[in-house]
This record gives C-alpha cells, sequence and structure tokens, in this order.
C-alpha cells in the first residue's frame, strides 16, 4: 500500500453559523492549504462530506464548492457521510498512485433544523421511522441496554447516560499527501496505518446495542490491536457510546481519551467524524505521540464506524 499521510488540518466550530455553506467552509479550506503550502493548482483531488437534509435543499454541497474554486475544473467527489469517509475515499484515491495530494473537506450547519428529529431519517422507512424516536432516546435505549450487560464496573455505571451533545455549526479541512511528498511539505506528517469502516444492520432490533461489533472489525482491519497508541479521539455524541468504544477497542487507563473534548462538547453533525482524525493527526503531529488512534461514527447507536490510526514515521 501507498504511504499516505495527514500533513495540514483546520477547524472552526461556532454556535450558529450566520454564513451560507460556502462562507462556512472557505476558511478552513484557506487555513488547511496555507499550513500545507500549497495553493488549490497543486490538489490532484478533493472530496467533501455533508448531507443535504441539514440545510433542506437538494445538492446544497454543490455551493459549497464555490470555497474551493472549482473552475477551471477540478477533479471532485462527495459523500454524504461524515468527513471522516471522505477522507477515506481521498486516502483509496491516492492508492492509484497518478496524484500526490488531496483535500477532505466537511461541513454542516446543524442549528438549521430539529437536529434530533432529522436524524431520524437515517432509521429503517419502514418499522423505526414512521415512530420518528429522536437520537437521544434512541442513545437512552443503549444505554439502558449497556447497564443491563452487567459489564460495567460501579465507576463507569455513572457514566453510561444519554445526555444530548451540545450541538454546533461547523466545517473542518484535512490536506493529505503521499510518501516522500508528505515529508517535504511538512516536517513530521501523520501517517495513516492502517484504516477500515465497517456497518451494522440499521434494524436497531437485531444487533446488541451494548457493543459495537463493527467497531471491533474495522480496529482488527486497521491494525489497532497491534498498535500502542497513546491518545484516542472517539466520535461520541453521548457517554455511554464512549464505553462501548473503549470496550470494542480494548482500551486500558494509560490512553488518554477525547483529549480535545470530543463530539460531547461539540458536536457538529457531518464534521465531528473527521475532526477527530485530525485532532489525532495534530497530536502526532506535534510530537505529543508517536501513535494516535481515531474514530468516528455515522447512524443511530454506531451503526457505522471507521478506525484510523495514525503514527510519525522516521
Amino acid at each position: 500500500m501507498r504511504d499516505v499521510a495527514v500533513i495540514s488540518f483546520s477547524q472552526l466550530l461556532v454556535d450558529k453559523a450566520e454564513a451560507n455553506d460556502a462562507e462556512l467552509v472557505m476558511p478552513v479550506v484557506r487555513e488547511a492549504l496555507g499550513r500545507a503550502g500549497l495553493q488549490k493548482q497543486d490538489i490532484g483531488f478533493t472530496c467533501s462530506g455533508s448531507s443535504d437534509f441539514l440545510t433542506g435543499m437538494p445538492f446544497s454541497f454543490v455551493g459549497a464548492l464555490d470555497a474551493v474554486g472549482p473552475w477551471p475544473p477540478i477533479e471532485e467527489s462527495h459523500v454524504e457521510m461524515d468527513g471522516a469517509w471522505a477522507l477515506y475515499e481521498a486516502w483509496v484515491r491516492l492508492q492509484h498512485g497518478d496524484i500526490d495530494t488531496a483535500l477532505v473537506y466537511a461541513f454542516g450547519r446543524s442549528t438549521l433544523g430539529p437536529i434530533e428529529d432529522i436524524l431520524a431519517l437515517q432509521l429503517d422507512p419502514y418499522y423505526e421511522a414512521p415512530m420518528w424516536p429522536d437520537a437521544t432516546s434512541l442513545a437512552a435505549l443503549q444505554a439502558r441496554a449497556l447497564l443491563d450487560s452487567g459489564r460495567l464496573s460501579d465507576s463507569d455505571k455513572k457514566k453510561a447516560t444519554a445526555e444530548p451533545p451540545k450541538i454546533v455549526d461547523g466545517a473542518a479541512a484535512v490536506v493529505l499527501a503521499s510518501g516522500d511528498r508528505a515529508r517535504k511539505l511538512c516536517s513530521r506528517p501523520a501517517f495513516i496505518s492502517g484504516i477500515d469502516h465497517r456497518i451494522e444492520s440499521h434494524l436497531l432490533g437485531v444487533r446488541d446495542l451494548s457493543h459495537s461489533v463493527s467497531t471491533e472489525i474495522a480496529a482488527k482491519h486497521a491494525g489497532c490491536f497491534e498498535k500502542s497508541p497513546t491518545f484516542a479521539e472517539l466520535h461520541a455524541p453521548y457517554s455511554a457510546q464512549e464505553l462501548i468504544l473503549c470496550d470494542a477497542l480494548k482500551l486500558d487507563k494509560q490512553v488518554t481519551i477525547n483529549p480535545s473534548g470530543g463530539a460531547q462538547n461539540n458536536n457538529a453533525v457531518m464534521v465531528a467524524g473527521l475532526i477527530r482524525i485530525g485532532e489525532a493527526a495534530t497530536r502526532v503531529s506535534n510530537r505529543e505521540a508517536d501513535c494516535a488512534l481515531a474514530h468516528a461514527s455515522s447512524g443511530p447507536c454506531l451503526q457505522q464506524n471507521l478506525i484510523c490510526m495514525l503514527e510519525a514515521r522516521a
């Protein structure tokens, strides 16, 4: 596999954005490119992550492209997912070998509508979505399942809650580069040593909500259990989900969890997962760690999970 590294990261989180999508994205794209010492014409591939449901407009992600400057035409793609999955697509594109750099960005204005109800649109359209359960109620069911599993210590039982996270608007951008190009552009690139994502059934009644099987499988394929990360950035909007993820990832007490504060403090929908990768990469680039773990999630009750291992290399 071709070596690919995170060489630059930028984020912007606000309680309620007055700007449109393009205006929200433009500062983080400009800052990420500036930190990498690149211009837009130096980027071989651009990929974004967002959701049209947040703005209530079809193809709203197209308008955000104005922040990148897609003329003359650029090689570009989009995923209707958290930006972490856009980063995965960019990583795959860099494996082709014909380009050396990629720009990934994500944005979400989560405060435009009732986000708790909007997220119900992810549910099974026949059995679950018609009941319109909100995201926090589903997280509470997951916390109850975790408590009933009998696997928690007395101290962890106090953490198994479903207190709603702070919802914010935000955007983030990451610049990827391969091999020697990464080393020339960054004094200490955070190389992606392993990355994988898995999905479980969208039917909540057919899976064990107290255990994240998809996280465990993704972690195995990403080489998580063969590494010793110093930090772990976990995309867990609810504290009970953080306990489930720590169990699936087999993280011990020596690993610092969410030093950035995590998604419980600032949950920018469609952006929080990419921020976890950017924060973990920053720890490696700043020499705070030789190895860090990043996790991103999407869907109800940790339905889809992505694991990205980042490390420094000589």
